[in-house]
C-alpha cells in the first residue's frame, strides 16, 4: 500500500520580481521505502542509496544504487526483485547472469521498451547492459579505465572517465553519455555501437552562447536528456546551469546564472545550486533534481521561466526531500522523484 504524504512546493524559495508563483501543497505517494517519523533518522532499508530510475513497456521498474550496488525491478503488483549486483564493489560478470555481475558507482539508468537496462557504471568509467531477453550483462562502452578515446570508433574499445548519466533518445536507437571528467557529452549509435562527441572539447568553462557544441568548454556535464525535437540538455553541477545543444550543432545556457542559490521564476534569472538529474516531461519541458536545494523544478522552454513543484528548498532529516538524485516523467503522465537521501522512490501526484 502507498503512503501519502504531503510537500509544499516554493516555501523558503525566493520569488524572482515580475514573476507571479504561487505556493500550493503537492501530494506524494512512496512507492518503495521508509515513511519517517518527525524523530526518526532515515536508514537503508529495501533500497540503499537509490540513484536512478527507468520502466518498460510492461511498467515495470528498474532501480540502480549508488551505495548499494545493486539493480532491482519493481514490478506493478509490488514485488521488489534483485536482477543484478550483490552490493560488493567490484567490475565482474561480464558474458554471464547479470544476477552474478558487480558495479562500482551506479549512477543512473535507462531502459528501452522492451526491457534492456543500459547503466552508467560511473568508477569503472563504462557502461553496462543488461539483455532483457537473457539477462546476460556486458560492457557496451569504455574499457574499465579512465581516459579519452575512440570517438569515431567500437564504444567497446573507447574511454571514458567518470560515466555519470544515461539517456535514451525518444527513438531508443541512441544513448547518451554524460562523460563527466572528460567534460564532454557523447552518444552511442545502438545499431552500429559506434561512439561519437555532441558536446564540448575536453576544456573546462562556461560555453559562450551561440557556440559549435563540439568546441566549446564545459564546466562538469552531469546529466543529458532529449526531448522530441532533438534537442539536447546538459545539466552541470558545478557551472550550476542548464545548457542546450540544439539540432543545429549550437550550445545555449538556458537555465542559471552559473551562481549557487535558490531564485526562481524568469529561467536565466533562476539560480541552481549543484542539480544533479534532468528528465524530459510530455510537453517537452524539463525536469530538474536541483538535489542541494533539496527540490525539483520545471523548465518550460516556450516561457523560459522555471518553476518549483516539489520541495522545501531546504534539508530537513525527516521531511521534504534530502538529496533527490533523480527525476522522471513516465508516458503516462506521472513525475517520479528518487528521494536519495531518504532511501524511497517518491511518486508526485497532481502534477
Amino acid at each position: 500500500m502507498f503512503r501519502t504524504i504531503i510537500l509544499v512546493a516554493l516555501a523558503g524559495v525566493l520569488i524572482l520580481p515580475g514573476k507571479s508563483l504561487v505556493a500550493q501543497k503537492v501530494r506524494t505517494r512512496i512507492v518503495i521505502g521508509q515513511s519517517l517519523e518527525d524523530n526518526e533518522a532515515p536508514e537503508p532499508g529495501k533500497l540503499h542509496s537509490p540513484f536512478g530510475i527507468d520502466f518498460d513497456s510492461a511498467g515495470n521498474m528498474f532501480i540502480a544504487e549508488l551505495e548499494g550496488g545493486r539493480v532491482h525491478k519493481l514490478d506493478r503488483r509490488g514485488v521488489l526483485t534483485r536482477i543484478s549486483g550483490d552490493g560488493s564493489k567490484g567490475y565482474t560478470g561480464d558474458g554471464g547472469p547479470a544476477a552474478k555481475a558487480t558495479f562500482d558507482g551506479m549512477h543512473n539508468i535507462a531502459v528501452t521498451p522492451s526491457g534492456d537496462a543500459y547503466i552508467s557504471d560511473a568508477w569503472n568509467h563504462c557502461v553496462r547492459k543488461i539483455d532483457g531477453a537473457t539477462g546476460i550483462i556486458s560492457t557496451i562502452a569504455g574499457t574499465g579505465k579512465a581516459g579519452f578515446s575512440g570517438d569515431g570508433g567500437p564504444a567497446t574499445e573507447a574511454m571514458f572517465d567518470y560515466v555519470m548519466c544515461v539517456s535514451l533518445n525518444p527513438a531508443n536507437d541512441r544513448l547518451y553519455v554524460a562523460d563527466l571528467k572528460n567534460r564532454r557529452i557523447r552518444v552511442i549509435d545502438l545499431a552500429s555501437g559506434i561512439v561519437t562527441t555532441v558536446a564540448g572539447n575536453g576544456q573546462k568553462g562556461k560555453p559562450a552562447d551561440g557556440a559549435v557544441a563540439t568546441r566549446a568548454p564545459l564546466v562538469d556535464p552531469r546529466a543529458v536528456a532529449v526531448d522530441s525535437k532533438k534537442n539536447i540538455y546538459v545539466l552541470e553541477r558545478g557551472g550550476h546551469a542548464l545548457r542546450v545543444v540544439g539540432p543545429d550543432g549550437t550550445i545555449t545556457t538556458v537555465v542559471g546564472t552559473g551562481t549557487a542559490g535558490n531564485a526562481v521564476g524568469d529561467a536565466l534569472q533562476t539560480q541552481l545550486r549543484s542539480p544533479k538529474h534532468i528528465g524530459i516531461d510530455g510537453k517537452d519541458n524539463v525536469l530538474i533534481a536541483d538535489e542541494a536545494n533539496q527540490r525539483i523544478l520545471r523548465y518550460d522552454p516556450g516561457q523560459a521561466t522555471v518553476t518549483a513543484i516539489l520541495g522545501k528548498g531546504v534539508e530537513k532529516p525527516n521531511r521534504g526531500l534530502s538529496k533527490p538524485h533523480g527525476v522522471y516523467f513516465h508516458t503516462d503522465g506521472t513525475i517520479y522523484v528518487v528521494d536519495t537521501g531518504h532511501h524511497r522512490i517518491l511518486r508526485v501526484i497532481g502534477r
